[in-house]
């Protein structure tokens, strides 16, 4: 056996860096399983996992099982006789049945340091919590949430302009690597999964849009991490004038304000700085509901904001 017979499992953008290095590493795909097409957008279209794209131009066949115990697919992959399933951000848990399929096992790329912050939004969680560093691991899979042993794990320092998308984006390349890594020290046998410790184990729990709405009351520091970390999803917002405003970058002033948190502060032309707990936030990218992104100073050309205004 010259390299691993491989079933792919992504859905997230997240997972098409490690598809297409397995494709530039001539490892056999057999198949390529994501989620079915979802209709998105105000006229509903079906759209495609972007995996499914790629998988396409990479001449992988694709499976899109709307239930993992669905028979036909089962006995499909059951047919396939695979080694190894190599599983990135595809979105269910997989049941054990399943998950014994695979002659060696399954590989699960997951986007923080386990233990640390298992669960389905650990980039997020990060850089809302002001960590300094994350990173990716590999491990075997089981049937609990991210609990598997560990293969391997790679460092990634988080920057202090990092949004969750550019640190998806950076640990997206970083996980792609490490599997490979990953799998030619299978191949050479050395490598031996670590059990986690279930004593330092933290979970990141899934972000609903609601989530994103910003507490003032919060100190200044806090809140310029919260809203790096909900960016893009599921986005952080206040209430201006009725109306949903998405914040999507701001900077810390490191100043005192007496005046009641939410409120908007006298400032120059163009500025939209708004007290906190503790500090000042400049709003500097916005987006009000139903409209573009816009800088701060163009949408206040738009939309004067009064100082005195409180933000909700």
């Amino acid at each position: 056996m010259s390299t691993y017979r491989i079933i792919f499992m992504g859905t997230a953008d997240f997972s098409v860096p490690t598809l297409k290095i397995l494709h530039e590493n001539q490892y056999d795909v057999l198949a390529v399983v994501t989620q079915p097409d979802r209709p998105k957008g105000r006229g509903r279209r079906l759209v495609s996992p972007l995996v499914k794209e790629v998988a396409g131009t990479l001449g992988y066949p694709v499976l899109q099982p709307h239930r993992i115990k669905e028979p036909w697919f089962v006995e499909k992959i059951i047919d396939l006789d695979p080694d190894i399933f190599v599983v990135v951000a595809y979105g269910h848990i997989l049941p054990g049945s399943f998950l014994s399929i695979p002659r060696i096992g399954a590989i699960n790329i997951h986007a923080s340091l386990l233990p640390k912050y298992r669960g389905p939004a650990p980039v997020q969680w990060a850089i809302i919590n002001r960590e300094k560093e994350t990173g990716v691991t590999t491990m075997w899979m089981d049937e609990g949430m991210d609990t598997g042993d560990i293969l391997m794990s790679s460092k990634v320092p988080i920057r202090q302009d990092d949004t969750s998308g550019s640190l998806h984006r950076q640990l997206a390349e970083v996980g792609a690597h490490l599997l490979i890594e990953t799998l030619t020290k299978l191949k050479s046998g050395n490598l031996i999964g670590k059990p986690q410790d279930k004593l330092g184990a933290t979970y990141a729990p899934l972000l609903k849009k609601e989530d994103g709405r910003i507490d003032w009351s919060r100190d200044a520091k806090s809140l310029e991490a919260f809203i790096r970390g909900m960016n893009p999803w599921p986005g952080a917002f206040t209430i201006l004038f009725g109306k949903r405003l998405k914040i999507l970058k701001v900077k810390d002033l490191e100043k005192r304000a007496k005046e009641k948190p939410g409120t908007v502060l006298e400032g120059f032309p163009g500025d939209f700085n708004v007290a906190t707990d503790r500090g000042i936030l400049a709003l500097k990218e916005v987006q009000l509901e139903s409209a573009k992104r816009l800088p701060v100073k163009d949408f206040l050309r738009g939309c004067a904001v009064p100082a005195g205004t409180l933000l909700g």
